[in-house]
């Protein structure tokens, strides 16, 4: 009876003791979860947008060897199209946009004469070549510019024509959200020279004009 009594008491502390043991043993560790793939973005497609920025210009009245220095604000659309092979960093666009422009400057040309130069609108026609790293895509650029040159003296008609140039630049542009990209954009263009008659501005002369354009841009690619 006693060897019956003491085996019972022994297989009781054995199952009571059984779940503790469990209960320390490590526990599995969790599964493996691998992260979202998160899909590279894709320059391509047509895009349209606004631009806004200044203009800093030369201009130079080789008649009256003066010049002055246009300068002033734009604003303006923007229309696109790029191109982004799959796996490819590299991405090709056509862009195209036209500002409304207000540059100008004047300077003493004779007496109590001025002559300004001014520039009213500009618009260009530009490719570009940009490398991008997923979402954000710095680039070169370059293409046609065209625009106004006004050339006025005090008390002559002046002259005012559209001259057709070109532009070189480049800059940067980064998603912001969804399709919304947003850009930043140096431009340098020349729209070369205007002839004003000796009727219109007291004496023949030549104008030339180039300036230097500084923008940011926001686009909405569809």
């Amino acid at each position: 009876m006693n060897r019956s009594l003491a085996a019972g008491l022994g297989f009781l502390a054995l199952v009571v003791a059984m779940p503790a043991s469990a209960a320390d043993l490590p526990r599995g560790s969790m599964p493996y979860k691998a992260p979202a793939y998160v899909a590279q973005y894709n320059w391509t497609g047509f895009y349209l947008g606004i631009n806004g920025g200044g203009g800093f210009g030369d201009s130079n009245w080789n008649g009256f060897a003066v010049s002055n220095s246009p300068s002033g604000g734009m604003i303006g659309g923007t229309a696109g199209y790029n191109w982004q092979g799959a796996g490819s960093p590299w991405v090709f666009g056509l862009e195209g946009d036209i500002d409304y422009a207000n540059v100008k400057d004047s300077s003493p040309c004779g007496l109590a004469f001025s002559c300004q130069t001014k520039n009213n609108w500009l618009g260009t026609v530009r490719g570009r070549v940009g490398y991008a790293w997923d979402r954000f895509m710095p680039y070169f650029t370059g293409g046609v510019a065209f625009g106004d040159v006004e050339a006025n003296r005090t008390g002559f008609a002046g002259v005012s024509d559209t001259n057709v140039g070109w532009t070189v630049g480049a800059g940067i542009e980064g998603v912001i959200a969804g399709n919304w990209t947003a850009k930043l954009e140096y431009l340098y263009t020349d729209l070369g020279d205007l002839h004003c008659s000796a009727a219109a501005c007291g004496a023949a002369t030549n104008i030339d004009y180039s300036a230097s354009v500084v923008r940011a841009g926001l686009n909405y690619r569809f």
